[in-house]
């Protein structure tokens, strides 16, 4: 099985309907509880209600439990046939990047200047160099910092990875779009946190591989 934002999205819809039911199952006990001792008067037994105020939450915490371990462990212990290295290093204050698999390609990735934006670039989040990555492939990312605690976020797939300096973080992704899509540094890391954006263009296999020729 290859992990991708599929499972993410999966898990985000899981929640928000977990989210639905907590409201609807408070809200019923609400309507009971006035019910009962407001207009029929019925004094209420308060070991029921400890015993619900115990069992609710930690049926909960069960339910999401279970498919966060399952993601956690596809996304970090999968390891098996990925296609490709990408190494991450956050600096002050911008990203570089190295494929791993091919040693002599590597380039940082600075935010555009003003004067350098074109026409429909966004302002604060166009950089000089795309990281670009091939669709429908597992990638394993290795990421560190070379200075300060940094955070490396994609938000349209749901990632968020700190990385550190003298630790390496690792996970595998698949995406299955094609676009260009755009994050930021997560964690405050200085005068210039703002000015670290990362832009990631997935691209179909066969234009990756004339990428890789053209370098």
């Amino acid at each position: 099985m290859i992990f991708s934002n599929n499972e993410l999205n999966f898990f985000h819809d899981y929640n928000c309907f977990l989210l639905v039911f907590i409201m609807m199952f408070i809200s019923m006990n609400y309507i009971f509880v006035i019910n009962i001792m407001f207009f029929q008067k019925i004094n209420l037994s308060y070991k029921n209600v400890e015993l619900k105020c115990c069992f609710f939450p930690l049926l909960i915490l069960v339910l999401q439990l279970i498919p966060s371990l399952f993601l956690f462990f596809e996304m970090i212990f999968f390891f098996e046939d990925y296609f490709l290295t990408l190494k991450i290093i956050g600096h002050q204050w911008y990203w570089s990047y190295e494929y791993g698999d091919f040693f002599s390609l590597g380039f940082d990735s600075y935010m555009k200047d003003f004067e350098y934006l074109l026409l429909g670039d966004e302002m604060f989040l166009e950089v000089d160099n795309h990281l670009i990555v091939p669709n429908d492939m597992l990638i394993r990312f290795v990421a560190t910092s070379s200075d300060v605690i940094h955070s490396w976020g994609l938000p349209n797939f749901f990632l968020k990875l700190d990385v550190m300096s003298g630790i390496m973080s690792v996970f595998n992704f698949n995406f299955n779009l094609l676009g260009i899509f755009f994050g930021q540094c997560s964690e405050i890391c200085g005068a210039n946190h703002s000015f670290m954006p990362i832009v990631l263009e997935i691209v179909l296999f066969d234009f990756f591989k004339l990428i890789l020729i053209s370098y």
